[in-house]
This record gives C-alpha cells, sequence and structure tokens, in this order.
C-alpha cells in the first residue's frame, strides 16, 4: 500500500458511515406504502423527495440539466451518485444511458433496487468506488453530472483529473456543489459532514482552478443562494402546515437529525458562508 493510501482509505470509510442508514431500503418501502403506492407503482416522481439528495432537489437537477444539452445517444457519468435518483431521472425523461459512481455502498445496493423498481435498471448502472479511482477506461462517457459531491473530497485537482480522464473529448460536465463564499466558522452538524473534518469546502475560483489545470474549458458559473433559501423556506412551510414532513423526503436519509442539519444549512447560507453553485465545464 503506497504511502498516504491508508489514511485516505480510512477517510473513505469515515464518510460513507456518515452517509450509511444500515435500513434505508426498509424506509423507502415503508414509506412508499403509506404514500398509498406498491413497488409496482411508485414513480420517479414519487421517489424524487428522497433519492436527489442536493438542495432543491429535482428542479435544480432541471436547472442543471438544461445548461448541459445532452444527447438522447449521450452516455452519461454521475459523479457521486448517491441514490442514483439523478441518474434515473435522466435516463427516464432524455432517454440515455447513465452510469453512476457512489462511495456508500448502501445508497448504490439501494440505488440498483430502486431503478429495478421504476424498470431502469438496463439503462441505469450504479457502482460503488472512489471518484479520486475510478474503474471506467478513458474517454467512456459523453457527459457527466456532479451534484453535491465535492463538499466531502479535499484533492478538487485529482477528482476533476479523473472525471477528465474519463470524458470524451467535446463532453461537458456540470457540477453543482456547496462552496464556500466568504471565511467563517460553520455551524455542524450539516448534510454532508457531522464535524469539519469530513468537511473540504472549496471556493469558485478554487475549483475554476482545478477544473482547468484538469484540461476542461470552464464556462459560465452561478451562484444559487437565492434559491436555495427559497427552496428551505419552502420545505419548512409545507412540513408545517402538513404537521410532520412527507412520508418520503430526505428525513429518511438524515434520520433524527434531519432538523438541526438543516437548520445549520440554511443558517451557514444566510450568514453568507457557503452557497450552492453551478459551474459548467467542458473537456477540450
Amino acid at each position: 500500500m503506497r504511502p498516504g493510501r491508508k489514511s485516505l482509505v480510512s477517510y473513505d470509510k469515515k464518510v460513507s458511515e456518515h452517509y450509511t442508514h444500515g435500513e434505508l431500503l426498509g424506509a423507502i418501502r415503508s414509506a412508499v406504502i403509506k404514500l398509498g403506492k406498491t413497488i409496482e407503482s411508485v414513480s420517479i416522481d414519487d421517489l424524487a423527495p428522497v433519492d436527489e439528495f442536493h438542495v432543491g432537489g429535482r428542479p435544480a437537477t432541471d436547472n442543471l440539466l438544461d445548461q448541459l444539452k445532452f444527447s438522447e445517444s449521450d452516455h452519461i457519468l454521475d459523479v457521486g451518485c448517491g441514490l442514483g435518483g439523478a441518474s434515473r431521472y435522466i435516463a427516464n425523461k432524455y432517454n440515455n444511458r447513465v452510469t453512476g459512481i457512489d462511495l456508500t455502498q448502501e445508497y448504490i445496493d439501494v440505488g440498483r433496487e430502486l431503478c429495478a423498481w421504476v424498470g431502469l435498471d438496463k439503462q441505469v448502472s450504479l457502482y460503488q468506488g472512489s471518484a479520486l479511482s475510478m474503474s471506467f477506461e478513458d474517454e467512456t462517457f459523453d457527459g457527466g453530472i456532479m451534484l453535491h459531491v465535492g463538499m466531502n473530497i479535499d484533492d478538487k485537482a485529482l477528482l476533476f483529473a479523473e472525471v477528465y480522464r474519463v470524458l470524451r473529448r467535446g463532453a461537458s460536465f456540470g457540477v453543482y456543489d456547496i462552496m464556500q463564499i466568504n471565511n467563517g466558522e460553520l455551524s455542524y452538524p450539516v448534510p454532508w459532514a457531522t464535524e469539519n473534518s469530513t468537511s473540504k469546502l472549496a471556493t469558485i475560483d478554487q475549483y475554476k482552478q482545478a477544473l482547468s489545470h484538469a484540461g476542461f474549458k470552464v464556462g459560465a458559473h452561478t451562484t444559487r443562494r437565492d434559491f436555495a433559501l427559497g427552496f428551505f423556506n419552502q420545505m419548512h412551510a409545507k412540513t408545517e402546515a402538513n404537521g410532520g414532513p412527507p412520508p418520503l423526503g430526505l428525513h429518511l436519509l438524515m434520520q433524527q437529525s434531519t432538523v438541526v442539519k438543516l437548520k445549520n444549512m440554511v443558517d451557514n447560507i444566510t450568514a453568507g458562508l457557503i452557497a450552492p453553485v453551478e459551474i459548467i465545464a467542458q473537456k477540450q
């Protein structure tokens, strides 16, 4: 084992443990029943509140995809795919073949089952692994996305070099991550980290530099602070009006820590310390 590899494996394990639920498939299955649905009748739209684990959910996914303009024949890479919600949405809406990779084994196992539930297991392939060392061949994919992943990855240069390697020339790559907007101490826990040892935030400039260094042509970026605050306000209002969260939602993933993680997230964004940001890049 080369120097540093042991510590990286230990760090990866810590990150994976942060996201591991233990009984996630059973929790989702029970929530589907509470919705009045069955495994046979549940839809991608029904699952969206739980399986798109990023600020803004489905509308945020749509906003990023609208800028990337993938073709139907494209094979798309979903870096840090989580449960594969965005992968399934792309496959269903645009008829793309999509491959996702995520560090957390439970997310991959559950994601594969959800693909089977909605009949997309032939079109969407999900794999457990590190985005820093993907098992895919060079120039495999025609495009890629990364939704709320970089906050747990310190070496952005290696991350984007690896993404660059597996994309074909001309491929578009869309990043939608929480980024550091101003200096200051964050309140923890947040959805991606219990404390700062697994929180690897970077600035917009640092992301752009890492992408450029990897070889990407970096295009526009959009800071979505107001969108994020509106999303959380709407979520809170719906929860209050309904006397609690819906059967399917992000609370299934974050469990007992949901309220404090979301409050800290909103407080950190409101304070101007962090914000979700989109960056569009292209492999030359």
